[in-house]
């Protein structure tokens, strides 16, 4: 999925609580209209991964139970 820069204007980007805070993370904004972004915390201005809602629980799902 592609996504535009003023598609991302209104993200709220998080970072896990489990992170550490090493800056070695990855962030994610889940407040976007049927999109979860994610991108890397040292590189914010880079690259954006755009999942469905549906395949971002699934990944998030496998993570789990792993």
């Amino acid at each position: 999925m592609t996504m535009k820069n003023w598609q991302l204007e209104n993200a709220e980007w998080r970072t896990s609580s489990r992170s550490g805070g090493n800056g070695n993370c990855v962030e994610v904004a889940d407040n976007l209209a049927a999109v979860i972004a994610v991108r890397d915390s040292k590189d914010r201005s880079g690259p954006v991964l755009a999942f469905s809602p549906t395949a971002w629980t699934s990944f998030t799902a496998s993570l789990r139970s792993e």
